[in-house]
């Protein structure tokens, strides 16, 4: 007999039916979004349309008040209900945030270690990872971003495009299952967000799994497997890039892919 295939792996991430309000304000209305393993989920829309909210309840930064967040098919286990929902299991929070590397449009990095200590932090400290074994791994993921010159540097002395690769380094060191990625490139300019963009085209080629939130239409459309249109919380419209950019059925994706085209 031909032996059974063996089933599919669950997705890395996976989201169903999320509502997320702030007081009378309902941001998220119903999203449900799937990453597979080795696929990016590409997060396009207007500003306050709820992407960032998404992510950061993807990676439990933000407690929803209803839907199930599901990690490598581990569901999210949740207290309460409505605006009083907690997750309930404070290790599972734990295991699942150093699976799921955030970057964000800011940086984040702590001014008062260099750019090598900045990598190294959380595999040592929260991780509990061989000091020696840490800075090897580091070193290679300052290398692979293309600022292994900078590993003694302080991020002051960096420009912008360079502090957000560092960025990178860092999330990559945790060696997480996904990576979500937060508008990474909307505070740098052209010529910077370039470098950050060849560095996030070189991990989608690696198969990496990750989730982007991005105003780049041409980086959604050069990555993304997949492309979710997020409008007043709900998903207006989703699909492959080619389908969205060269194709879309809505009418306000249309009107935003208009309103985004360089002048």
């Amino acid at each position: 007999m031909t032996p059974e295939p063996a089933p599919a792996p669950p997705p890395v991430i996976e989201i169903r039916d999320l509502h997320k309000s702030y007081g009378s304000l309902e941001v998220l209305k119903g999203v449900s979004i799937t990453a597979p393993a080795g696929h990016v989920v590409a997060m396009i829309g207007s500003s306050g349309s709820g992407k960032s909210t998404l992510l950061r309840c993807c990676n439990l930064l933000e407690d929803s008040q209803q839907g199930e967040v599901i990690f490598c098919g581990e569901p999210v286990r949740w207290r309460g209900t409505g605006a009083h929902r907690r997750p309930a299991d404070r290790a599972q929070v734990v295991r699942i945030r150093t699976n799921l590397s955030m970057v964000f449009q800011s940086f984040n990095l702590w001014s008062h270690m260099t750019v090598l200590q900045n990598v190294m932090e959380a595999p040592v400290t929260v991780l509990g990872q061989d000091r020696a074994e840490v800075e090897a791994r580091a070193r290679a993921y300052l290398a692979k971003v293309g600022i292994a010159d900078k590993a003694d540097a302080w991020p002051a002395q960096l420009s912008g495009g360079q502090q957000q690769r560092a960025a990178i380094a860092r999330a990559l060191c945790m060696e997480p299952k996904a990576l979500l990625f937060d508008e990474p490139t909307s505070a740098l300019d052209p010529e910077l967000e370039q470098e950050v963009v060849r560095v996030i085209k070189a991990l989608a080629e690696e198969g990496r799994t990750m989730i982007i939130v991005t105003h780049d239409m041409r980086l959604a459309a050069d990555v993304a497997h997949h492309v979710v249109f997020l409008h007043r919380g709900v998903i207006e419209e989703e699909g492959p890039p080619e389908a969205l950019f060269g194709a879309p059925r809505s009418e306000r994706l249309r009107g935003f892919l208009s309103a985004t085209q360089p002048a």
